[in-house]
């Protein structure tokens, strides 16, 4: 599911946090959650993302490392992590980009699904279009 108005805010203290959730935990996710804290911090929009991955590689995707870094941001040195229950628990919304993660959620919390961005590895130009045309939206709706 790709509708944004499908979230169900979760009520937790501080800043709204988004989950991205890939297979890996090394592309995706890790672009999503840079440019959607980069978009929140250039809005004036105290929210915050997390990256992770259901089985996470050992290091960032070089493709994503090098424009990143291209974009002022240095995530050399950051390692994908395993997402957990309370990552998922304590956000405010949960962007999966294909993993099935219902066995780590709440029943009835709604999970927005991103399946059909292209893989960064195949398409980088269009999975990172894909990504930045749906984050506007999504920082919208978290920071209501």
């Amino acid at each position: 599911m790709d509708r944004v108005s499908e979230i169900k805010t979760a009520h937790h203290p501080g800043p709204p946090t988004v989950a991205f959730v890939c297979l890996h935990g090394a592309a995706k996710s890790v672009l999503a959650a840079a440019c959607f804290e980069r978009l929140a911090e250039a809005r004036g929009v105290g929210a915050r993302a997390l990256a992770a991955g259901t089985e996470p590689d050992p290091e960032i995707a070089p493709v994503v490392l090098r424009s990143l870094l291209a974009e002022g941001i240095d995530l050399r040195g950051q390692q994908p992590r395993r997402v957990t229950r309370d990552d998922l628990a304590g956000a405010a919304a949960v962007v999966s980009f294909g993993p099935d993660l219902s066995a780590l959620v709440a029943p009835g919390r709604a999970i927005v699904r991103w399946d059909d961005v292209p893989a960064l590895s195949e398409d980088f130009e269009a999975g990172r279009a894909a990504i930045l045309a749906r984050l506007p939206a999504l920082l919208e709706e978290v920071s209501r």
